[in-house]
């Protein structure tokens, strides 16, 4: 145990720490180091760490339990995960206390904490379930803090028996698109095998159907296609996500196909008894709609052989 001395001091370290990193830019962290946004508790040892540029992570704003948490958001943006090994002869309450006054100086708004027993049961989207069978003498906050650059969101847990503990950063900032680009041959070679080929690269506005100018690279592959495979007539078919009712998103679904449709033959010069647009709105999933990284697999447009 600290006395109270020392337990200010490290306190204070910990407080010093995050609030000079969030008066400056952001430097850029590597795996294998602290974030620039945590810095970890004095004679903590990083044992894991991962950094992913864009991925949806689902942090828990309710306990956790077997079929998934009772309360959770999904935050989008740069992660970055780290494991320490907490140092010996220090509880989990010390650790903890130190991060979250230092997260509350910082002004931080705490959407959820939880200690012990009400934290609840690793679950199947738990993202501390790696370790969590050894855990107790836990706690836990899931916090945000507010920035017009883009808000912060931590995931921090810190348990005994493991004698961990676990920071999730996700810097929140929108995905870089049209980075994938879409090929008339790959195309033709995917419809061949399957008889059918999805296309991630035809854009829209949410609840709309006019489709964006970034849509122009997938458009011209598919034009390049049709004129390569004067033979080939294709079903343009939309898919959404399952949010919204059922009804609301096959309508959907269908005027975005027959929006792709006029595009293709009104400006792009496909004779219009090549195409059929048609909408199936979430009926044909390729992943789970539960979390943002699987709803977004499954808004797509798909080009199915006639």
């Amino acid at each position: 145990m600290f006395d109270r001395k020392a337990s200010t001091s490290v306190s204070g370290l910990i407080l010093v720490m995050v609030l000079s990193v969030l008066l400056v830019p952001f430097s850029v962290a590597a795996e294998g180091e602290d974030h620039p946004l945590m810095k970890r508790y004095p004679g903590s040892k990083i044992s894991k760490s991962f950094i992913k540029d864009f991925d949806a992570v689902v942090m828990p704003t309710g306990k956790s339990e077997r079929k998934g948490f009772a309360d959770s958001i999904t935050v989008k943006g740069k992660v970055t995960g780290i494991v320490y090994q907490n140092p010996k002869k220090r509880s989990t309450l010390e650790i903890y206390q130190n991060y979250e006054q230092a997260m509350k100086s910082a002004g931080f708004e705490f959407l959820f904490t939880c200690a012990d027993k009400e934290c609840g049961k690793p679950g199947p989207e738990d993202p501390l379930l790696a370790y969590r069978w050894a855990c107790f003498e836990q706690r836990h906050v899931t916090a945000k803090l507010s920035r017009t650059e883009g808000d912060i969101f931590v995931n921090l847990h810190v348990c005994k028996g493991a004698d961990k503990t676990f920071v999730g950063i996700v810097e929140s900032k929108p995905m870089e698109e049209g980075l994938v680009k879409i090929d008339a041959d790959a195309l033709a070679s995917e419809i061949d095998r399957t008889g059918h080929a999805s296309i991630y690269g035809i854009y829209f506005d949410t609840d709309k159907t006019e489709v964006k100018p970034e849509s122009e690279q997938a458009l011209g592959e598919i034009t390049r296609l049709l004129k390569n495979r004067l033979d080939l007539k294709l079903f343009v078919v939309g898919h959404t996500d399952s949010v919204g009712s059922l009804d609301y998103n096959k309508d959907l679904s269908i005027r975005r196909a027959r929006a792709v449709v006029e595009v293709l033959t009104g400006k792009y010069g496909i004779a219009k008894g090549r195409l059929r647009g048609e909408g199936v709105g979430p009926l044909a999933p390729v992943s789970t709609n539960s979390n943002e990284g699987g709803r977004a697999k499954n808004r797509r447009v798909e080009l199915v052989k006639q």
